[in-house]
Order: C-alpha cells, then structure tokens, then sequence
C-alpha cells in the first residue's frame, strides 16, 4: 500500500489548468498497452492483436464450387439457351468432404454441392435452377457458363504470405473464422486492461436506499461499470469513498497497486471539499495533467499520472460523467489494451441528420448535444434535447450526440450535421 504524504501549500486554484478536447484527447491516448499474452484462437473475441498475422496457406487449398449444380466444361455449354438446351452425360458425383478424383472428359457433367471440390479438367459450374436430368442419365443445360463461373479458385479468399490481420485490432466474432480458415490456432494478444473505479461524494447513497433530501442515487457507479468492461477491461469497483482524505487516500493506494488505471466518479468539482487533486498529488511519482477540458457538458475533468499509472477524475454529474467516459475515457482504456491509434479514430459511428430546431453553443468551448433520431422520406431527423448535465434520462433517451465546434456558437435548424451515434 502506498502511504499519504500530505503535499504542503497546495490549493485547487494552482491546478485549474484547462485542455482544448483535441489535446486533451492527444495526451490521454499517449498511455502504453499493457503486457501481452498468448491464447487460444477460439476465445480471442474482444481481445487486441500484439502481432500482425499472416497466412500460411492458400485459402481455399483446392478449388471450390461456389453454387450448387454440376461441374463441367465451359466450351460444352455454349450455346445453350432454355428454348436450345446443350445435353451433357452425368458421369458422377462429388461427395463432399472427399477428394475428388474422377476427372472430366468432354461432354460429360458432375453432380457437386457449394464447397465440394472440383473435378480434375472441370472450370465451371451450371447451377442446378438452369438444369433438368433426364431418365437417360443426360443433364439437359439451360443456361451457359463462362471458364471460372460459380467457382472459387484457389486462394481466392487469402493467399500463402497476405497479411490476415494487423497489430493493435480488436478481433470480432467473425475474424476468429478467419483465423480458423487459416489455421491459426493461438495468437498473442494484449492483456485487458485492469481498471479501479471509485466513486467519491458524501451524497451518493446506494440504489435500494430511499435519498434523503440532498442525497443522490448512485447513477454513475453502475453505468460506469458497464461501459468500462465494454471497452475491454478488467473492472474492480471500488465502491463509493465518503469526501475523507484518509478515506480516498486509502482507496486510490488501494487502486494503484492492482489497476493499470484508476477512474474516480466526482469529486472534480471546484467545489471547497474537493479533495482529489490534492490526495492524488500525495503518491510517488505524482503529475498533474490536466483539471478541466473546454467541453460542454463536463468540464471539471481531471488527469494525472501516479506511480506512473493514469487516473482520470470524471465530473460528477451523470451525463457530463458518461460523454466524458466516451469521448476520452473509453478511448484511453481500448489504447492500454493495445488497439491502435487508426482504430481508435475508427471507432466513432456516425451517421448525417437534418437538425430539427437550432442549437445555441458558446464560442471557446465544444459543445455535445444528446439528440433523438428519426427517419423521415429523405433520410434522418436530429431533434435536440435538454442538456441539463444532471439529466441521465436525456442520456438515456438519445441516439447519439451532435458536436458543436469551438469557433461556433452553434447550429441552424435544417443544418445536415453528424451524429454520433452511441
């Protein structure tokens, strides 16, 4: 446990230091991944690339029919048409999962199924709705094909030596049969990040106690927690630290000798028992960044390195608290989970809307409007709403956020803007 050392004459008014968001976005994505691991292939979902993979074979290894149908050669179907049909001999069938073996010879056709392997001398595939077969044992073909048609060639989908998939991408469902089809049966991978989350504020009470007057639900506990594992961590809940420095001093020791970032929920106000900054300061290798972003909502931001770990201090209003944590929260953890910086430029989702009513903004600082989607004719419709920071069912209700730039003081009704969809 790190012990407190009380800082002498510091005072909050020495640490108001406020960022513009894109620095201040540029300094808390400077952190390094964490250590890395290797795994099994199979349960990599989620989980970041520490290497750039590449295949070892051809995918596919033989060549595939992309079409149920018969295998044959694509000279002996010119010509046909349905009123005009060309008559091929069926010589066979492919089973699949079998070698194929019996090779084609002129005039003749084989039964095959999507994926079965081709007939030695066979390049095409007629498929089976431009067929009849006959009692003759004839295929009556309908329909030509060219030399290549509704076959996959070998390494069509990757070949020996392509790259499969690069260092820092967080792998989805579908990329580990991708690296299954390549035979990658283990990869290493960054390790999750382990994050502390404690909430500060002698108001917070827990959700199955009725608030008293004054008191507060604690809201941002439990979303927090959620959008942390979302972003790939490892969440410890330090649960809530009454404004003590004892207390708090305890918890981010506590923290910082298990978590690779700490997270504090309130306690960034400027308010006289603000208490964060100064408890922070106290740890070995202590550095102030950061206390305050001009952003709306959520200024009063803090970031801090100590022991040589970041902690970020969200405000304490619940949706300044939350489009903090997803505009520079979420990002700083997927980072110390090894995702690299172009996917993490990737990650926002957005999508163009028309603005229902005007937006008014303040010149100096970015504003993030929640707004409401709907689909009219022509596209989308953003309807703003209230942007009270206490107001987690505005945060709820929304669909995403509009950004109003710092040089603006803000955006027009009928104004075709970005959304950025949570």
């Amino acid at each position: 446990m790190f012990l407190y050392k009380p800082p002498i004459g510091v005072y909050l008014k020495d640490f108001f230091k406020v960022e513009p968001p894109q620095e201040a976005r540029r300094i808390v994505l400077e952190v390094a991944p964490v250590g890395i691991e290797t795994i099994a292939s199979v349960r990599a979902r989620g989980r970041v690339l520490a290497e750039d993979l590449f295949s070892q074979v051809d995918l596919p290894h033989f060549h595939r029919a992309a079409m149920d149908g018969y295998a044959v050669k694509a000279k002996d179907t010119f010509g046909a048409s349905q009123s005009l049909p060309a008559y091929l001999k069926l010589a066979g069938v492919v089973e699949m999962g079998k070698e194929a073996t019996q090779a084609l010879t002129k005039g003749d056709a084989i039964r095959i199924s999507t994926g079965g392997m081709m007939p030695p001398d066979a390049d095409a595939v007629v498929m089976v709705e431009y067929t009849d077969e006959t009692n003759g044992g004839l295929v009556e073909i309908h329909r030509s094909v060219s030399p290549g048609q509704n076959v996959i060639q070998i390494g069509d989908d990757i070949k020996k030596g392509e790259p499969v998939f690069p260092q820092g991408r967080r792998l989805r469902g579908h990329d580990l049969g991708a690296l299954t089809g390549v035979g990658i049966s283990s990869i290493n991978v960054h390790k999750r990040p382990r994050v502390a989350l404690i909430s500060t504020g002698d108001e917070i009470v827990d959700a199955d106690v009725e608030p008293r007057p004054g008191q507060v639900r604690n809201i941002n506990q439990h979303s927090l927690a959620g959008l942390i594992e979302e972003a790939g961590a490892e969440l410890k809940d330090w649960g809530v630290i009454r404004d003590d420095r004892a207390q708090l001093t305890d918890a981010i020791g506590g923290a910082l000798d298990w978590a690779d970032a700490v997270l504090l929920s309130g306690g960034s106000s400027m308010g006289a028992k603000d208490i964060a900054l100064e408890t922070i300061l106290s740890f070995p290798d202590a550095e102030f960044i950061f206390h305050g972003i001009s952003i709306a909502p959520g200024k009063p931001t803090i970031y801090a390195k100590a022991c040589g770990k970041p902690i970020l201090g969200l405000p304490g209003y619940p949706v300044s608290a939350l489009v903090i944590f997803d505009l520079f929260g979420a990002p700083m953890l997927r980072r110390l989970g090894g995702e690299s910086l172009d996917a993490l430029q990737r990650f926002s989702h957005t999508v163009r809307a028309k603005l229902k009513t005007n937006i008014a903004s303040q010149i100096g600082r970015e504003d993030y409007v929640r707004v409401v989607m709907e689909a009219d004719g022509a596209g989308f419709i953003a309807s703003p709403l209230p942007s009270k920071s206490g107001a987690i069912f505005t945060l709820v209700k929304a669909d995403g956020m509009v950004r109003i730039g710092m040089n603006q003081d803000g955006l027009e009704q009928g104004e075709v803007v970005d959304v950025i969809l949570f």
